[in-house]
């Protein structure tokens, strides 16, 4: 699965760790997802996109 969280995390000037922590999650976490080692759950997709204000289709997508 393809994403754009760096992208949307770096447009707002946000650390991994700042993300991190508004979603309830850790650093590590937030970095396997931006390099596509990890598929976040449901929950977590929602939270970030709720993070960014934008649909969860933003942010992933199917290759």
């Amino acid at each position: 699965m393809n994403n754009a969280v760096r992208e949307y995390r770096e447009g707002r000037d946000l650390t991994q760790g700042d993300l991190a922590s508004h979603v309830g999650v850790t650093r590590q976490s937030i970095n396997a997802i931006e390099r596509g080692r990890y598929d976040p759950s449901l929950e977590l997709a929602l939270k970030l996109a709720a993070e960014f204000d934008c649909a969860v289709e933003d942010l992933f997508w199917l290759e």
